[in-house]
């Protein structure tokens, strides 16, 4: 048997899921980064294109070409972390160590992605490319990689990783919604505007923050179904194979491109949201648009933690959320049918959002049964080598579209703001440029939502869980 390293216990000993690990380890821990991470979903690209003024840089080549060229280093790194996880062995189990690691290194490559130094483009340019790797191709790999472990390695008790799932959404969807949807827009960008100094302080808090719930999130998680095989001397099985295993088998892969697809529509909405609401719905950083988008459009997510569980367990995952992707679409439809009339916008968005609870509450416990499938099919687990996939996926995509998207930007002639002689802040765009916003706002969602809803009726792997469960404990019982 392999000797494990030995590891600050985790607080949680129960077998069953117990409500410190819920709410601290599935709730408050994962917050920090979350949030960190939403704040860089909707506000990184604004720093690098209004405050530093990169939008334009090499021909407006840059913007464009290193999100996609960095996606391509994080895809192999998460290829690699996940190899090493798969081949982790400690007493605390081979995902949630590298929280540990994760907590000090989120903290300090995120502070190094705004105190970019106040020098010529190209140096600038040089240190965006490197702290930009250093966060996303690193740190929050190694973050991502071990915390998206968390439910599926959480229990095979399906209610318990189902309630896990809706709890770990909370922390991605009300934590930060509440400050990246409300907080940020009525009263941070307001105050930050393209002041460089304040950018840095305010994101600097948010990275440090992250630092204490992360540790949090090590300490009051516990990974049952990889220490249930602790006193067995399994060999590791080979690369190979687990990618065999995952590929040849169609829930995953129909999983994966869900995963694609999906990614693909709300990267591409999260980097439209800020100019949306500042060119198309309202005017710039006017401290009430995106405020309004965002709340009303939001609420459903608050109600959604009472309603989509229950609904789930009685008709199915893959049914609540194939039919909420219908309603989606329908939503996103009607704000791309009325862009600059807030009525309109504001009811579309409180549709979209009712349609898409599904898939943010329980899409976590729909990709551990799959998990699950694979291992009754193959005789093994494949969390590292699945998840590695699952987040090249997820990164691949969102430096494709951040690219694509500022391509666009670029193409369609996007104005930097300026302060004129006065000291007024002048943001003004052409139709051109608005309507390549409004697209990615709102048109690219009402495409995704339907293509996403036929697909989800060929994943049909909930039919025969229970049964390959129950095959899978007998046969560790017989050994």
């Amino acid at each position: 048997m392999k000797k494990e390293l030995r590891l600050p216990a985790s607080r949680i000993h129960s077998e069953e899921v117990t409500k410190a690990e819920k709410w601290l380890g599935y709730l408050v821990g994962p917050a920090g980064a979350v949030l960190l991470n939403a704040v860089l979903a909707s506000y990184l690209n604004v720093y690098y294109t209004d405050v530093l003024g990169l939008a334009p840089l090499w021909g407006g080549a840059f913007l464009v070409v290193f999100p996609i060229i960095s996606k391509v280093v994080d895809a192999i790194t998460n290829v690699i972390m996940g190899y090493i996880i798969d081949r982790t062995r400690t007493s605390e189990g081979k995902a949630r160590p590298w929280l540990l690691l994760s907590a000090p290194l989120v903290t300090i490559t995120a502070i190094l992605l705004f105190t970019v130094p106040n020098a010529s483009q190209n140096v600038q340019a040089i240190w965006v490319m490197v702290s930009y790797n250093l966060f996303y191709s690193f740190a929050y790999t190694i973050f991502n990689m071990s915390h998206n472990l968390m439910v599926p390695l959480s229990t095979r008790n399906t209610t318990q990783r189902g309630g896990l799932s809706v709890f770990n959404q909370i922390a991605a969807i009300m934590m930060s919604g509440i400050i990246v949807a409300l907080i940020f827009p009525m009263v941070i960008m307001p105050m930050l505007g393209i002041d460089k100094g304040k950018w840095i302080l305010t994101m600097s808090i948010l990275a440090i923050l992250a630092l204490p719930l992360t540790l949090m999130e090590y300490f009051f998680t516990k990974e049952r179904v990889t220490l249930e095989n602790a006193e067995e001397a399994e060999d590791a099985v080979s690369f190979g194979k687990q990618l065999k295993a995952i590929f040849t088998d169609k829930y995953m892969v129909i999983i994966y491109l869900y995963f694609l697809i999906y990614t693909m529509g709300t990267s591409i909405k999260n980097l439209s949201l800020v100019y949306f609401c500042n060119y198309v719905l309202g005017t710039y950083n006017d401290g009430i648009t995106q405020t309004l988008v965002s709340a009303l459009g939001g609420i459903p997510m608050g109600i959604g933690i009472f309603a989509v569980w229950p609904l789930a367990k009685k008709f199915g995952k893959r049914n609540v959320t194939l039919v909420g992707f219908i309603i989606y679409a329908i939503g996103s439809a009607i704000c791309w049918l009325f862009p600059t009339n807030m009525i309109m916008v504001l009811a579309g968005q409180f549709i979209k959002n009712v349609g898409g609870l599904p898939c943010a509450y329980v899409f976590m416990a729909l990709f551990a049964d799959v998990l699950d499938h694979v291992e009754w099919k193959s005789g093994f687990r494949c969390d590292g080598l699945a998840m590695s996939i699952y987040n090249i996926i997820a990164v691949a995509i969102i430096g494709i579209c951040t690219g694509i998207f500022n391509g666009l930007l670029s193409g369609s002639g996007y104005v930097q703001p300026y302060l004129d002689e006065a000291g007024n802040l002048i943001a003004v765009q052409s139709e051109t440029v608005k309507n390549v916003i409004t697209f990615g706002f709102v048109g690219l969602e009402t495409i995704t939502g339907v293509v996403l809803a036929v697909l989800l009726l060929f994943l049909s792997v909930e039919k025969n869980i229970d049964r390959e469960q129950a095959e899978i404990k007998a046969r560790k019982e017989s050994k």
